[in-house]
């Protein structure tokens, strides 16, 4: 599969995808919104009316300086605050395994959101299990760069773990993409064969 260019490709090529199935002018809520640049991208190249949720005050300062709407908070709290349907969008991109509770976290952005989007580093790519099978040393890889002792993650993914998490919990997944990226995750490139192997993550658009 060819590597995929995105025209405007300032920022994470997981990110242009995500920006990619939203339509222009959405109202966005990125949950774990870091600093700014998926809605700052989508307010500049989509007209998208965005707010985050961030819980680290230095990027929320970052976000605020790059004029966005951005609440500091736990997203999991947060998010019980907005109305019903309030966004067409709510995005939780590379959090979703640092989440203690996802069925309930899930259930809120498809109350107050009419689709939600989940990106999430894949645990089953082939070299997390050449490292496992060949050292028996938790794995460090790009996508997954912490040690044991000291990740902010406290669960792993797979893609074949989400497609039956979505059945399980009861909501459809309406979208995906399997992908790989590269030079700091700035390019990449779709993966349509064996994806639970050979994508490094996986991106679903979802829904009730």
């Amino acid at each position: 599969m060819p590597t995929v260019n995105f025209k405007n490709n300032g920022i994470r090529f997981d990110l242009q995808l995500i920006a990619s199935w939203i339509e222009p002018g959405a109202k966005v809520l990125d949950l774990g919104c870091g600093d700014g640049n998926l809605l700052d991208y989508l307010k500049k190249h989509k007209q998208v009316e965005g707010t985050g949720i961030e819980k680290e005050e230095e990027k929320v300062t970052v976000c605020i300086a790059k004029g966005l709407s951005v609440l500091q908070g736990d997203i999991n709290a947060e998010v019980l605050d907005f109305q019903d349907q309030a966004f067409d969008y709510v995005i939780l991109s590379q959090t979703l395994q640092q989440v203690f509770e996802p069925d309930q976290l899930i259930q809120s952005m498809l109350r107050v959101g009419h689709h939600g989007i989940v990106s999430f580093p894949n645990f089953s790519h082939w070299q997390v299990r050449l490292q496992l099978m060949t050292r028996g040393y938790a794995p460090v890889t790009p996508q997954l760069p912490y040690q044991w002792y000291d990740t902010p993650n406290i669960r792993v993914i797979t893609l074949k773990d989400f497609i039956r998490f979505s059945k399980q919990v009861g909501f459809q997944i309406t979208r995906s993409a399997a992908i790989n990226t590269k030079d700091r995750d700035k390019r990449g490139r779709l993966i349509t064969f064996l994806p639970n192997f050979r994508a490094t993550y996986g991106i679903f658009q979802i829904r009730h």
